[in-house]
């Protein structure tokens, strides 16, 4: 299915293991939530939401991906479950004609399949929304800046477990990719894509 303006929402881990009561959970997912789904309402059938899935349990991760969960051994999909591994409940429900796209790692581009798809759809911008803004938002961004998308990131729909780093992660934005990414809100995402 093309994408007739070439635009596609990226929303990346917006998941009920980052927004619920868990070790990684995000205050700030709860202030994102509402301007995320309105993006995603608006064109779910441009809409791809990213999962960051954690092994069954820690021996299934390779290199430093083992000491990773080994330290996080109950963030695990068999301690957690499958429930919580799920994107929210409101976005979930845009499944179909919204995608999920499911990775094992921070960033969505390493096994060239997202990036495949994109192609296919025609795609040439990336609406970027979620969390972590200064972890898997950083790499959905970067790889996005390499493999040649303009990036649109909306500011406050995106989320940090930290003012400190989502702050200096605007600055980066800002400072660094102002050729490739431009920074706006969700109202302006509206009016510019409506």
């Amino acid at each position: 299915m093309d994408v007739p303006s070439g635009r596609i929402h990226l929303c990346v881990d917006m998941q009920r293991i980052f927004a619920e009561d868990t070790p990684w959970h995000i205050d700030w997912m709860e202030k994102v939530r509402g301007p995320v789904a309105g993006i995603a309402r608006a064109h779910p059938q441009a809409t791809i939401f990213t999962r960051f899935v954690p092994p069954d349990r820690p021996e299934d991760a390779v290199g430093m991906w083992r000491s990773y969960y080994e330290k996080w051994s109950n963030m695990t999909r068999l301690a957690q479950g499958e429930a919580m591994i799920d994107i929210l409940p409101e976005l979930r429900e845009l499944v179909p004609p919204a995608m999920v796209f499911d990775k094992p790692i921070y960033s969505p581009w390493l096994d060239g399949r997202l990036h495949a798809h994109l192609q296919e759809r025609g795609a040439h911008t990336l609406v970027v929304s979620g969390g972590e803004t200064d972890v898997c938002v950083l790499a959905a961004i970067l790889g996005a800046v390499d493999l040649g998308y303009k990036v649109v990131l909306v500011k406050d729909a995106i989320c940090s477990a930290s003012d400190e780093t989502y702050d200096a992660s605007l600055q980066l934005f800002a400072s660094r990719f102002s050729v490739q990414l431009e920074l706006k809100t969700a109202d302006e995402v509206r009016a510019w894509w409506p």
